[in-house]
């Protein structure tokens, strides 16, 4: 199988549909030191947005929701051709979003803590992202979601490792489990990934369709230090064109 080497490196997007790469990946923070952010993001949003944030009970929350929600109509709105607050989405079976009225977009959207991620792409597409942080029982945690070859791969490492190989296993799940839109149908230990560090991305096994190891490409992502994340589409080899999100420089 002609597994070609998915990149993640940093380079100059076109919001021009016509030249949309494998995959477009935008990351912002959501903690705004742009005052502008708040403001941008605010006006955008529907209606139904607005109510979910006011549900949110601490002001970070709310704030973080309303700046991940106005990012995402931003960027939509450079492959769409339209305004941001025009933008309206519908909701797959398992809870996806996707575009009302443009079946070519795809996109996803992920964060932790303080950074988000919308991935952009004409296929498939799926992101997680998660903030390096220490984990308590992650052995424990690791026989709960990951498959049998995946938790000998994860504790064959020296401990100092670990946590980075676990959040790389995890990401990487997420990413492919998202981008398929199966939600909570799919069981995280039916199919493996790769996760030891310094390892390419990769979908190894799919227990309920082995078929689909030929037809899914992972890539490993490092928006911001401190961060891990993934992205997952169905193509040999991912594409990863990654640009940071600025509030004042979309003006």
């Amino acid at each position: 199988m002609d597994r070609r080497r998915s990149r993640g490196e940093t380079c100059e997007v076109s919001e021009d549909r016509t030249g949309l790469g494998d995959v477009h990946l935008w990351w912002g923070w959501l903690d705004a030191s742009e005052p502008a952010g708040d403001i941008l993001a605010t006006e955008v949003l529907s209606l139904d947005e607005r109510e979910r944030a006011a549900r949110f009970h601490f002001a970070r929350d709310q704030q973080r929701f309303i700046l991940a929600r106005g990012m995402l109509r931003h960027v939509l709105a450079r492959y769409v051709c339209r305004r941001a607050q025009d933008i309206t989405f519908q909701y797959l079976s398992h809870g996806k979003p996707r575009l009302a009225d443009s079946g070519d977009i795809e996109f996803n959207l992920a964060h932790s803590h303080d950074l988000v991620l919308c991935a952009v792409s004409r296929a498939q597409v799926g992101v997680d992202v998660e903030r390096l942080q220490p984990v308590a029982e992650i052995e424990q945690l690791a026989r709960m979601t990951f498959s049998p070859a995946e938790q000998a791969a994860l504790f064959a490492l020296e401990p100092d490792q670990r946590l980075l190989g676990f959040f790389n296993g995890w990401t990487r799940k997420e990413a492919y489990v998202k981008a398929r839109g199966d939600g909570l149908a799919m069981r995280l230990d039916a199919f493996d990934v790769s996760l030891k560090p310094g390892e390419p991305a990769a979908l190894l096994d799919n227990r309920l369709d082995p078929n689909e190891v030929a037809r899914w490409s992972l890539a490993a992502i490092s928006p911001a230090e401190g961060y891990v994340a993934a992205v997952a589409a169905p193509s040999q080899g991912i594409n990863v064109c990654v640009r940071q999100w600025e509030w004042l420089a979309s003006l």
